[in-house]
């Protein structure tokens, strides 16, 4: 099958949804690929329920919250989603078009690519130890994706981050048991969140350990705790229900680092005009990029995809002018919105 459309985004995190509504605003269609099963990125597959604080406009949301949201936003420009698959190829056909080839064979013909791939094709950092793939997705975790499944369980949790700090102070309220593993004293998360968890710890209300996980011990196919040697040089058994690990993200930019694109330690570099790769038509936006003074923030991701997306109008219409026309004031802007501002405003 064969899909010709204006834009392709790679992609379906907060940025690449937000780059839909900016191309949408300018009368652009776009088809969506992700590699992961549902639209919203890391913001679904890492932290659903961990509240977001620096969103505009919005004094707090939840990742999930943000992602219906944005769903929400988009809706007037009818997107298609193409999930649970990756782009495995990008061909430039002339001056004007490209040919992208995902996973699973859908082809598209495209005049612009955008990658908005976040920290493209990420992988969370498995526990280092022999036989514990085997248990990963039943008893050992790496996101929570339902908090209430721990709900009076032991748990063991390991890392000094923030996400492994968040979820410490997230499921202890609920669990039976709580105990935090961490190679060390110091740690890498909010002194907001390690002084919570602290005195957490005075309280007897959970456990930290310093030291670092050494092996597993099973019953058949049930895992039953883990050997941790401490700073003492002692090896400990500790017994869980569950483990969750947080020990961050490696990042793998997966078939994209094949496109021929300028990358500087797994990021696309772009200019900050149009945020254009060295390959003319392709754009990349959000984490992924990388210029000077690049800052890893959604805010500065959606500001990049209106810079993106008025480079795009104007590499499709050459010559032409392209106007700034306000969601305000446009009766362009409010047709393809689908609204009727007097009608809305009298409604309040």
């Amino acid at each position: 099958m064969t899909i010709d459309t204006d834009v392709v985004i790679v992609g379906a995190g907060p940025v690449g949804l937000f780059q839909v509504f900016e191309l949408g605003l300018l009368g652009i269609k776009a088809h969506v690929i992700d590699a992961l099963p549902v639209a919203g990125g890391q913001c679904i597959e890492l932290y659903p329920d961990k509240p977001i604080y620096d969103i505009p406009a919005v004094p707090v949301c939840t990742g999930k919250e943000l992602t219906d949201n944005l769903m929400q936003q988009i809706a007037p420009f009818h997107p298609e989603f193409h999930l649970d698959q990756e782009v495995a190829e990008v061909r430039k056909l002339d001056d004007s078009q490209f040919e992208v080839i995902t996973s699973k064979g859908t082809r598209f013909v495209t005049k612009a690519v955008i990658v908005a791939a976040g920290l493209g094709a990420f992988q969370p950092r498995k526990v280092p130890v022999a036989g514990a793939e085997v248990f990963e997705g039943r008893q050992i975790h790496y996101s929570v994706k339902n908090p209430e499944q721990f709900r009076g369980k032991d748990l063991v949790i390991l890392g000094g981050g923030d996400s492994a700090l968040d979820w410490v102070l997230a499921l202890q309220p609920i669990a039976h048991s709580v105990l935090l593993i961490h190679r060390s004293n110091e740690f890498r998360a909010a002194p907001a969140s390690v002084a919570r968890m602290r005195k957490l710890c005075e309280e007897h209300q959970m456990q930290l350990m310093i030291g670092n996980v050494t092996g597993i011990k099973t019953d058949g196919d049930t895992l039953k705790a883990v050997n941790v040697i401490g700073a003492d040089a002692v090896t400990r058994v500790v017994e869980f229900e569950h483990l969750l690990a947080f020990y961050g993200l490696s990042p793998k930019l997966g078939p994209i680092a094949t496109w021929g694109l300028g990358i500087d330690k797994n990021q696309i570099q772009v200019d900050t005009e149009r945020f254009e790769t060295n390959v003319p038509g392709i754009y990349a936006v959000g984490d992924i990029n990388t210029y000077p003074g690049k800052k890893k923030l959604i805010l500065c991701g959606f500001h990049e995809a209106a810079l993106a997306a008025f480079a795009i109008k104007a590499r499709m219409n050459p010559g032409a002018k392209v106007h700034l026309q306000y969601t305000t004031t446009s009766p362009i802007m409010h047709q393809r919105l689908g609204v009727n501002p007097a009608v809305e405003l009298s409604a309040i």
